[in-house]
This record gives C-alpha cells, structure tokens and sequence, in this order.
C-alpha cells in the first residue's frame, strides 16, 4: 500500500505541476493576444488589419490586438461599394473612446460589400473582431500581394517583439 501511495502522490504532483506550467503559460499568452489556433487563409499587416482570403475575394478587418488597443469602438466610416484602393491605402476610420484610427487597405482591389452591421452597432467589433466584426469585402486584383503579409504565426511573432 505504501508504494501504491508513493506512486499516487508522485502523479499527484506531477499533474499540478503541469496544471500550473499550463495556467501560466495560458495567462502569458492571452495577456499578449496570441491566438490559439491559426488559420491559414488569414493574413494581417503590422498596423493589425486581418485579411481572409478566399480565391480573390478578401473579407477585412482589424485584429483583436488593435480592437483591445483602441478599446470601446463608438464609430466607424467604411469605404463605398465600388471604390477601389491599392495596396496600403487608407480605406476606412474607427473611432474610439482612445483615438482615431485610419484603417489601410492590406491589399488593392475594388470594394464588393460593406458590413453595415458595424456601423449601426460599433459593439459588434469589439465582441468578435475576426468575424462578425468584419468590414468590408474587396475583390483583390493583385493576389500576389498577399505573399507580403503576414501569417498568422508570423503576426503572432510581431506582436511578441514589439512588447
């Protein structure tokens, strides 16, 4: 019985150590809006636009770093349908209890759809920036453009330099 103990009390400590490894490693990541699980069809710039790719449409809007950053978003003026913008073009604003923030466009291409929901109700960017808080949708026209962009793991690395 005392072996049985002594093996039960050495896989006791060895699962709370690994609870605490794991408790602390979880709080240092989320402190520094590192995501958990990547996306391959998602790119961001380091001024922290996100775009997903799909065939040549991009969806764009701000990652969750520039959202917590910019805290409670209170307005937004999105592009027009129809306009086009190259690469790098300032293409939208949000304003927020913090700044102003211009928005650039992290590709060129021609506006296909604009997400109206975030303009009626700025709270949906800060509740879900990567996906019901979406911007606009932009018909790319150079796809090579892309390759300049980060990946989400690359964007996860900048993030960590630049604290």
């Amino acid at each position: 019985m005392c072996i049985l103990l002594g093996r039960s009390a050495s896989l006791i400590s060895k699962a709370f150590q690994l609870s605490r490894t794991f408790t602390a490693s979880h709080k240092l990541t989320s402190s520094k809006f590192i995501f958990s699980s990547l996306r391959p069809d998602v790119y961001y710039t380091k001024k922290h636009e996100w775009i997903k790719v799909d065939g040549d449409v991009g969806i764009v809007g701000i990652s969750e770093y520039a959202e917590q950053k910019l805290g409670d978003i209170v307005y937004v003026e999105l592009p027009v349908v129809g306009d086009t913008f190259s690469v790098n073009d300032q293409c939208a604003v949000v304003e927020s209890v913090k700044a102003v923030s211009e928005i650039y466009s992290p590709a060129s291409g021609t506006i296909l759809e604009v997400n109206n929901d975030v303009t009626k109700n700025t709270k949906i960017i800060n509740k879900s920036p990567l996906d019901e808080g979406w911007f606009f949708k932009l018909r790319l026209s150079d796809l090579s453009q892309i390759k300049d962009l980060l990946s989400e793991e690359s964007y996860n690395e900048f993030l960590t330099s630049e604290s």
